[in-house]
């Protein structure tokens, strides 16, 4: 009996010692990167390599999309035994599913700093979906005026193109957009430019542009701004409030698919009295609010810009998401992490011969977490390739969606594209891109680097 108690006694006090380290292990803890990674779906994912070795994969494409959050997944499960038709019925599936579909909105809007009495958010696909519809119901003419930046994503140029008339803010020698040159454009122009649309973040260089400024700019000549925010929800707060009115950005565009919730969502935020004078080019059941044999009437926004039945999963995620990034993690976290592995990088391209660098790597306060690189004498896809091929690492090559800032910062002239694209052996010109999650660690950093040592070597 005396063993017996002894033994227990052992077996109590080895539980005593190892439970606190096992509850804190599985506490909940979002400063913490060990659970930050836990939270992730696929970080341990293993893949196979070129010699038939396998090793963990690591993301380095969070620029174009990124991995989903576990907590993201167990909500959009947990509200698939609730969901129902949303805004359609009376049933109690469809009324819960339509409360948090519709709340939802408050949500987005206090995550981007919108006044709900002055702004309202319509549900969208992705920022692509997005800017589109938006471009489609504030475009009244060809003969409309929209000023772009030349850093712009194909996303936020493309569609403007399509529509109206476009003139464009060039960068400077490292690729920061020059707003003088905004102001210039402003000024030619004398009154006819309707709207700027620019990117917050650039999905190339990681610039975070002074929209606040620019806005400032927009509004003392009469136009409106429109703010491409893809690149920026991921990593830096953002507030469409100015220090003063002069300064409020009037639409706001994203997608979750680049904050860790990749289910197809996203959110166009704008002013609700200019929205309700405008319609998108998008028609269908949902928008309307009286249809007759010779007539159609419309409900005002955000109803008219939603079209058929939603994405109300996405939406469930893009929410959760939002609530994450905000309220559990923090963007000064983020900020702080990001920084730390952009420097790590930084120093150690810079100790590597060959390495051709196309962005501000002294100056990095005004950049989200990525870099874009050359090694010299190799194309970007190979390079690419060969990182895939021998350590399992995802990076992004090419051009990114962003060819004409792209080939300014290679030094590529648009003549010399124009006379060689149609050539035999042409070969898209671009750079390797390393952009960061939340996920990411120094180790990944460690070893892609040297990655970039052994092909240097082999090459």
């Amino acid at each position: 009996m005396k063993l017996y108690c002894s033994l227990m006694i052992c077996v109590l006090l080895l539980l005593t010692a190892f439970l606190p380290a096992c509850t804190r292990q599985l506490k909940e803890d979002w400063t913490d990167e060990a659970f930050i990674r836990s939270s992730i779906i696929g970080v341990d994912t293993r893949v196979k390599l070129a010699d038939g070795t396998e090793v963990t994969f690591i993301g380095f494409d969070n620029a174009a999309t990124t991995p989903a959050f576990r907590q993201v997944f167990e909500e959009m499960e947990k509200e698939l035994a609730w969901y129902g038709s949303i805004g359609r019925g009376k049933g109690q599936k469809s009324e819960h599913s339509t409360a948090i579909f519709e709340e939802g909105r408050l949500k987005v809007l206090n995550f981007v700093g919108a006044n709900p009495d002055k702004y309202t958010a319509f549900y969208v696909g992705n920022t692509t979906d997005g800017i589109n519809k938006l471009a489609s119901a504030l475009i009244e003419s060809p003969d409309d005026i929209v000023l772009l930046s030349r850093m712009e994503h194909h996303a936020n140029d493309i569609p403007w193109r399509k529509l109206c008339r476009t003139v464009y803010a060039d960068v400077d020698e490292m690729g920061r957009l020059v707003l003088e040159d905004v102001e210039r454009l402003f000024i030619e122009y004398d009154g006819q430019i309707k709207f700027i649309s620019v990117t917050a973040a650039s999905n190339v260089t990681g610039y975070l542009n002074d929209v606040h400024a620019i806005a400032r700019i927009a509004h003392r000549h009469g136009a409106e701004i429109i703010v491409d925010g893809a690149q920026i929800v991921a990593h830096r707060p953002f507030s469409m409030t100015g220090a003063d009115e002069s300064e409020d950005i009037d639409y706001f565009i994203f997608s979750a698919h680049k904050m860790y919730a990749p289910f197809g969502s996203g959110a166009v935020i704008g002013p609700t009295d200019r929205l309700n004078e405008h319609i998108p080019k998008f028609y269908g059941g949902s928008m309307v609010d009286l249809v007759t044999d010779s007539f159609e009437t419309y409900l005002p926004a955000p109803a008219r810009y939603e079209a058929g039945s939603p994405n109300y999963l996405g939406v469930v995620a893009m929410l959760k998401a939002i609530d994450i990034l905000q309220n559990k993690i923090g963007f000064d976290y983020i900020v702080e992490h990001e920084r730390r592995l952009l420097t790590r990088i930084i120093n150690g391209l810079n100790d590597i011969p060959g390495i051709i660098l196309y962005d501000d790597v002294e100056k990095i306060n005004d950049k989200v977490g990525l870099i874009v690189f050359n090694i010299d004498g190799l194309n970007s896809a190979d390079v690419a390739q060969l990182f895939a091929e021998r350590r399992g690492i995802a990076v992004r090559q090419g051009a990114f969606c962003s060819h004409p800032y792209v080939f300014r910062l290679l030094g590529i002239p648009d003549e010399q594209i124009t006379e060689e694209m149609y050539k035999d052996d042409f070969s898209m010109p671009g750079m390797v891109r390393v952009s960061f999650g939340i996920y990411n660690t120094e180790e990944e950093v460690d070893i892609f680097l040297e990655t970039v040592r052994q092909i240097i070597l082999e090459k």
